[in-house]
């Protein structure tokens, strides 16, 4: 009797991505294949394994970074199954820890991806991953308008010059600007170099002031329903209804708080050997500028709405920083009930 192939051999490509190169490994169900680089071409990958291994169902992994999903909606487009992993998640034996190329991390990729160890993060819509960049980029303006009114203070107090009682604050008003526009210097280059960082100032200032507003409308009109509803949570603003859209996307895929606090951070690390049991704090691993964006939110919170202002008072006593780490750990509770329920928040009602 003939025996028939009843199941498609499997290929596995594990991927090591840069810029200028790919270091990719084959292997099969069958043996552990061959590692080569390639130029940074999806298409020449296609015409590899159409040549040397047709009728293989392919899958492949790569490691999330600079050069975001563009290969993985490739691999997707010709049929294969695609994954694109946290770096963190990929095992490493004792050895392999303390050696890396990059044909060693290829070889890894693929036999973790042979062994079924690894999952894929969440790969955003094309409209929400070009939104997060224009999220990232008034990030980056908030960063540049720190900077340089560090510098202008800086020069101010390297020459001596001490600002009025009155401006000494984190709000640069127009009268502060006019102050620091009429400022005389002996000699006219430290007046230049003065006027130089006020042009700079105000182009950071007047971009991030469009970039802020353009942000905002857009989640207006393309996601009012969940915009509204975020915005109806004390202490979640305009700016960070917009992260929290950008960042995190739909918060309906995370099935519950305990999964969307490990994502964002706010959870603790645990470290447990026989009797030995004690919290390490937050977790290293989180999407740090969002969980940096729900400790700012709950300082708001507790502010506005009298249930986190009586959720921080019962833990008066303990450490300012741990407490207000609870605030937000509620606040995202909170914010993942109401996304779910499609029902907005009420200030005053206790949970």
């Amino acid at each position: 009797m003939e025996s028939q192939q009843t199941a498609l051999p499997k290929l596995y490509i594990g991927i090591d991505i840069h810029k200028r190169s790919w270091k990719v490994h084959c292997s099969t169900d069958l043996f552990s294949g061959k590692s080569f680089s390639m130029p940074p071409d999806p298409e020449q990958l296609l015409n590899y394994v159409l040549k040397h291994f047709p009728g293989f169902e392919v899958s492949t992994a790569y490691e999330a970074g600079c050069c975001g999903y563009y290969a993985h909606r490739c691999f997707v487009s010709y049929g294969w199954e695609s994954l694109v992993v946290n770096p963190a998640d990929i095992h490493r034996k004792g050895k392999e820890r303390h050696t890396k190329t990059d044909r060693i991390d290829a070889q890894l990729i693929s036999r973790e991806l042979r062994d079924g160890r690894l999952e894929s993060i969440a790969i955003p819509e094309r409209e929400r991953e070009q939104l997060r960049s224009l999220f990232r980029r008034r990030n980056d303006l908030v960063k540049d308008f720190r900077r340089v009114k560090s510098y202008i203070k800086m020069q101010l107090l390297y020459f001596g010059i001490k600002v009025p009682e009155e401006f000494d604050n984190d709000h640069w008003s127009h009268k502060f600007r006019t102050w620091l526009d009429d400022m005389v210097f002996t000699y006219p280059t430290a007046k230049a170099t003065l006027q130089s960082r006020m042009r700079f100032f105000r182009f950071v200032d007047q971009e991030l002031r469009d970039v802020s507003t353009q942000l905002r409308r857009y989640c207006k009109v393309h996601y009012k329903k969940d915009y509204m509803l975020l915005r109806s949570i004390p202490g979640i603003g305009g700016i960070v209804a917009c992260g929290i859209l950008c960042e995190l996307g739909d918060l309906r895929r995370f099935n519950s708080v305990k999964h969307l606090a490990g994502y964002v951070g706010l959870a603790p690390g645990v470290y447990q050997s026989g009797d030995n049991y004690r919290v390490m704090g937050m977790t290293p691993r989180a999407h740090r500028l969002i969980r940096s964006y729900f400790v700012e939110a709950a300082w708001q919170a507790i502010r506005a709405d009298p249930v986190m202002q009586a959720y921080y008072r019962k833990h008066l006593g303990k450490d300012t920083k741990k407490i207000i780490i609870k605030v937000a750990r509620k606040l995202l509770s909170r914010t993942l009930a109401v996304i779910k329920t499609e029902t907005p928040y009420v200030i005053g009602v206790i949970e």
